[in-house]
């Protein structure tokens, strides 16, 4: 449970404390010289209209309510500055795989940066989405590339503590024995790391798979625009070797004419 489901919980717990407390109140016995008062009211009470009755439990009740609110207003209502919202974002920060912080104060920024630059440099995104899709893929494998670290910090921890346990072992024994014991105790933050694993690899693939579809979608559109420019340019070359001219040469000129002559000049010779 977090803190604020404990506060509520508690809230709860006094609210209907008070209220058992002032149904306890009406319920007591009263004295003999306000026993006759009492019927008189309870005599009363039954003639009044219902909503009379109701609003004078509603009376009886409101100060604790009054009394209840005054509490809460003077309780926390978080921070209220922009350096305290701030440092107030960053208290669910634990491991940086959920949440919108990537990198963590004990991360390496300048190496983070060239793994963005490495990603951008391989898989080249054009325009917004392509974009924000290759960035969320350098974000989660830095993010899956953190979970190995945390395990091995949790056996660290772990094996310091129970350091001291299985003495008399074998010490090959010991060793399991003392990691068993981690996993025992530990049992809860590892399955977290795990679930969150299993989480990251499946927003890795789901996005690797819309960028690629966009990629081949886009690849696609430039190959059908590049072969249409190569068609139109074919067509406006061929046109251009063809010349039409409505002009029509004398049949004369004609080699096949001049031949015929020349055949019929031996022959006459």
């Amino acid at each position: 449970m977090t803190a604020r489901s404990i506060r509520r919980a508690q809230e709860r717990k006094l609210r209907k404390a008070a209220g058992k407390e002032a149904r306890l109140a009406q319920s007591q016995p009263v004295e003999a010289t306000s026993k006759g008062r009492l019927a008189a009211n309870r005599a009363n009470a039954m003639d009044e209209p219902a909503h009379l009755s109701e609003a004078k439990t509603q009376k009886t009740v409101e100060p604790a309510h009054l009394s209840e609110a005054k509490t809460q207003k003077t309780r926390s209502t978080g921070p209220r500055t922009e350096e305290g919202k701030a440092i107030s974002s960053l208290n669910a920060v634990r491991t940086g795989l959920t949440g919108r912080t990537v990198l963590l104060p004990s991360d390496d920024a300048e190496l983070y940066h060239r793994h963005v630059g490495a990603y951008e440099s391989a898989y080249r995104p054009v325009g917004l989405r392509e974009t924000e899709l290759v960035q969320s893929l350098a974000d989660t494998q830095w993010r899956l590339q953190r979970i190995p670290g945390l395990e091995m910090a949790l056996y660290a921890r772990g094996r310091q503590e129970f350091a001291e346990s299985y003495l008399d072992q074998d010490i090959a024994l010991r060793a399991n024995l003392i990691d068993l014991d981690v996993h025992l105790k530990y049992e809860k933050q590892l399955r977290n790391l795990q679930l969150q694993e299993s989480r990251l690899h499946r927003r890795y693939e789901k996005e690797m798979a819309e960028l690629r579809q966009l990629q081949q979608e886009r690849s696609a559109a430039a190959d059908d625009q590049s072969a249409t420019e190569v068609t139109e340019t074919r067509q406006t070359n061929v046109a251009a070797e063809f010349v039409f001219s409505n002009e029509i040469p004398p049949v004369e000129s004609h080699p096949l004419f001049a031949t015929l002559d020349s055949l019929v000049a031996r022959q006459s010779a």
